[in-house]
């Protein structure tokens, strides 16, 4: 498989430091890609790396993307519920396939050292609601769809990178490929890639800048701003 054609990143404002991502299918956070990816239909394909040990550690990771597509589209097939109780619900899944404690030590890189114990922890929160509330998706732009799983590849610390492609809708062509890595027992998604722009190389930038200019202190009030912001109205 050749290697994605890299997208521009637009530069990250003072005034806006987050947006920038890719275009408006993640328009908001990388989260909305995420649940836009899981809530189309998936094809699961036999052949998964070059190598027979390399397609049995690629087996895990793969199906448990089967397994939370199984689980999304039975919340969205729920008539009963609105659209606050399915983006709960949704979030509770997506939140449970998601390492947002190496995410984020990953998106801060060399600045994660510059926070103490207590501030890690915030940050990991902060960051955990920042993608929930600031995805910006709406249930009723869901289109059906298919997403083909091209093939899965061994990444160097053993993660394993799957590769899809959007077929249909008006996201036609469009590739999300997910990185998990094996954590504690189990396998998790630390990083998203559509169009071969990487959720975690834009917000590292993008923080990074935050962090340069007012410190630490500074991102963590900017991201608890942006989260106060995004709740919801009583």
């Amino acid at each position: 498989m050749g290697k994605p054609v890299p997208m521009t990143i637009e530069r990250p404002s003072i005034e806006r430091p987050f947006e920038g991502l890719v275009g408006p299918l993640v328009t908001g956070s990388v989260l909305f890609a995420l649940l836009l990816g899981m809530v189309f239909g998936w094809s699961l394909p036999a052949e998964a790396g070059d190598s027979a040990a390399e397609a049995d550690w690629a087996a895990p990771p793969r199906a448990l993307v089967a397994k939370t597509v199984d689980e999304v589209l039975g919340v969205l097939e729920m008539p009963d519920l609105d659209d606050a109780q399915r983006r709960a619900q949704i979030e509770t899944i997506a939140f449970s396939v998601f390492d947002f404690s190496t995410t984020s030590k990953l998106v801060l890189a060399r600045n994660w050292k510059k926070l103490s114990k207590p501030q890690r922890v915030e940050f990991v929160e902060e960051f955990k609601q920042y993608l929930s509330r600031n995805y910006g998706s709406r249930f009723e732009r869901y289109e059906k769809a298919e997403v083909k799983v091209l093939n899965a590849r061994v990444e160097p610390r053993r993660d394993v990178t799957v590769f899809t492609q959007v077929v249909g809708s008006q996201y036609d062509g469009i590739t999300m490929n997910y990185r998990l890595r094996f954590r504690q027992e189990e396998w998790k998604v630390i990083d998203i890639v559509i169009e071969g722009v990487s959720m975690l190389a834009n917000f590292r930038a993008q923080f990074a800048e935050v962090v340069s200019r007012e410190g630490v202190d500074g991102l963590l009030e900017a991201m608890r701003s942006r989260n106060a912001d995004a709740l919801p109205a009583p």
